[in-house]
């Protein structure tokens, strides 16, 4: 227990960025979830079983629509298929963590993978404990955030208007920071670009899809015109 305690206390400090930011997102999740007849008990699990932001926002939209089982697994694939490389550079920080591996993997988001990459545990806390601390810190957070967003939709009706673009909100302004940052805009042009093609052919409701696709074999194809570390906007 020791042990434990010693990672709480070096761990929690740095995810409270994080939180600050889950408990918002999360909170938006499950306001809108419950906007469509699914309760806070559906907040709980989804947020325990798929934990993936984007994703859960989509998720809404496809329960509420009845999107077949195949489109929603490669809407999945498609959005969440950066965990495969997040996923490789953390072969050697995860070595020989033994139980703790299966969490540390399923609990990788985008925000986690910063914090792991970037912290490394203070001298004499152990080194597993301390990823894993973090990992289900955020990983509480959320869950946190998304009961809490259902339970206040289902006890005062808090009116949803705008809830569902406040991940397109965050896109945009993650969108933003890079173009502004990278001084290479391909990535963000093949983004762009091939979303508006996908968007004419397709049409709106069905290029998204389409569109991911189509980005990850341009970004592919494109690899050597890119220099390391801009190849996602």
């Amino acid at each position: 227990m020791a042990t434990v305690r010693k990672a709480f206390r070096a761990a929690f400090p740095r995810t409270l960025p994080v939180m600050a930011g889950y408990l918002v997102l999360g909170f938006g999740f499950g306001l809108l979830l419950e906007s469509k007849g699914y309760g806070i008990g559906w907040a709980f699990i989804m947020s325990v079983m798929i934990y993936a932001g984007a994703m859960q926002y989509m998720a809404v939209d496809l329960l509420a629509g009845g999107a077949s089982l195949i489109s929603c697994a490669l809407m999945t694939l498609l959005i969440n298929a950066r965990h495969l490389f997040y996923g490789l550079s953390l072969l050697d920080k995860y070595k020989g963590m033994g139980w703790k591996k299966p969490a540390l993997i399923f609990q990788l988001t985008d925000e986690t993978y910063s914090l792991v990459c970037v912290t490394e545990p203070p001298p004499g806390v152990d080194k597993g404990w301390f990823y894993l601390t973090i990992s289900s810190l955020n990983h509480l957070y959320w869950i946190v955030g998304g009961m809490a967003g259902a339970a206040a939709g289902s006890l005062f009706g808090l009116n949803t208007a705008g809830v569902s673009f406040s991940m397109t909100a965050l896109f945009v302004v993650i969108f933003t920071d890079q173009w502004l940052k990278n001084r290479n805009k391909l990535p963000a042009a093949v983004g762009v670009g091939v979303t508006l093609v996908c968007l004419l052919v397709f049409g709106p409701d069905r290029f998204i899809i389409p569109a991911m696709a189509g980005i990850a074999l341009a970004l592919v194809a494109l690899k050597d015109k890119i220099p390391a570390g801009e190849a996602a906007p």
